[in-house]
Order: structure tokens, then C-alpha cells, then sequence
């Protein structure tokens, strides 16, 4: 079935981050350009009910690479610093002067 001006179709919507009926506003050859999603009334390209990859995931898959790359150079000097100050043995207050 051919997509038409105006009809109805299922997208992708990034205000409402769900997939949603969508309006083809605009074509390009036989293909929808941009579509008006019918909750929120935004206007957006079509996505092909395909979610945009998440922001996140690619940044903590960053700060994981840069993590384990200083962790190996100084790996001794890291467990070092991890380790806690053993207590001190005189647990009394100190008296005013």
C-alpha cells in the first residue's frame, strides 16, 4: 500500500519518546519526509518507528573505556589510594587548654 499526504501512519515521536500516530505532512519521492504526531502535534522527519539510539549508554561506554585504560597503567597506586587509614589507637577527646 502506497503512503499518501495526510494519511496516518505509526512513528517514532521524541517528545513523547513512545511510537505514536503520526500525520504525513511532507513527501519525498514515494517516501514520507516528515511526519505530525497526532498526541502532541510536533512536526519531526520520519523515523521509520525507529528509537534514536540512547545518549547514555554511549557515555558511560566511554568513561568504562577511559576507567579501565588508567586502572591498567596504575593499577597499584589506584588500590593505594583505595584502601582506608587504619584507626588511631587514642580514641580520647582532647582536653581544652
Amino acid at each position: 500500500m502506497r503512503v499518501r499526504l495526510g494519511d496516518i501512519i505509526d512513528d517514532y515521536c521524541v517528545k513523547c519518546k513512545r511510537i505514536m500516530n503520526h500525520a504525513v505532512v511532507s513527501m519525498l519521492q514515494d517516501d514520507p519526509a516528515k511526519v505530525r504526531c497526532r498526541t502532541c502535534y510536533s512536526d519531526h522527519d520520519y523515523r521509520h518507528e525507529q528509537a534514536p539510539p540512547p545518549k547514555v549508554d554511549a557515555r558511560k561506554a566511554a568513561l568504562q573505556q577511559a576507567s579501565l585504560s588508567e586502572s591498567g597503567a596504575s593499577g597499584a597506586t589506584a588500590e593505594a589510594e583505595a584502601e582506608p587509614a587504619p584507626p588511631t589507637a587514642d580514641n580520647s577527646p582532647e582536653e581544652p587548654s
